[in-house]
């Protein structure tokens, strides 16, 4: 299998983990109260932990050696986090309740492009940031099918529709970051750096508040559950 087709495939089905996240958040007559409160702050907590794991196992690692080492790897993360509160506050989504369709948004295309970056220079982590990405968004998915549809401006139907158009997303900046960054290692390396930035700037402003519920300890657990199906993912794929 060619390159393009690997970026492709992997792309597509990690993508579909968005509308296939939707649709299971889209069953609301199974126990829709303790799927509200239960089962939705233990995904918004998995996911972020998954997010941390990306960042840990993945885009911090592979960022800082496609830079050599440099120390701009510091400004850079920090720009991140800064650039990504910068959209957060002029599209102002905080005030319409969705902070979970900006999250998956932002943190799912610098991560394709990454991924597109890596399969281009051969790296062995390429599939294991797929298997994040598609980790991390059915749970986005789920989340953010609950957000758009509790605005009530459209039918669960067209919901699933936008979602579903979402995936294409993957495949054009996968084959962007492929063609771009394929000469330009360091570039690829800091977008991951970037893009690590903003992911933990929305964990911990959007992601991680809105995951607790008092007196229940599933969301807490779900956080460590996630970050430790990074870590197992990590470790699978490298394992000899």
């Amino acid at each position: 299998m060619n390159e393009i087709a690997v970026i492709l495939v992997l792309t597509i089905t990690a993508g579909s983990c968005i509308p296939l996240g939707g649709y299971l958040a889209s069953f609301e007559h199974i126990r829709a109260k303790w799927l509200e409160q239960e089962l939705r702050h233990f995904l918004i907590a998995l996911g972020g932990g998954i997010l941390i794991g990306a960042v840990a196992v993945v885009l911090v690692p592979e960022g800082i050696a496609s830079m050599d080492g440099s120390m701009l790897a510091i400004p850079i993360v920090l720009a991140g986090g800064l650039m990504f509160f910068l959209i957060e506050r002029a599209l102002g989504l905080r005030r319409r309740e969705a902070p979970q369709v900006l999250g998956m948004l932002l943190d799912y295309i610098p991560e394709a492009v990454a991924l597109g970056g890596l399969v281009a220079l051969g790296s062995p982590s390429a599939p294991l940031l797929a298997v994040l990405i598609g980790l991390q968004n059915l749970p986005e998915g789920f989340n953010a099918f609950r957000e758009l549809h509790a605005l009530k401006l459209r039918s669960a139907r067209r919901t699933l529709l936008i979602m579903w158009s979402l995936v294409a997303i993957g495949p054009l900046a996968g084959l962007l970051g492929y063609f771009l960054l394929v000469e330009y290692p360091a570039a690829l390396g800091a977008i991951m750096l970037f893009a690590a930035g903003g992911i933990l700037y929305l964990i911990f402003q959007d992601i991680a508040p809105q995951s607790r519920l008092r007196r229940h300890w599933a969301p807490p657990l779900g956080a460590v559950l996630g970050f430790s199906l990074a870590l197992f993912s990590e470790m699978l794929v490298r394992a000899p």
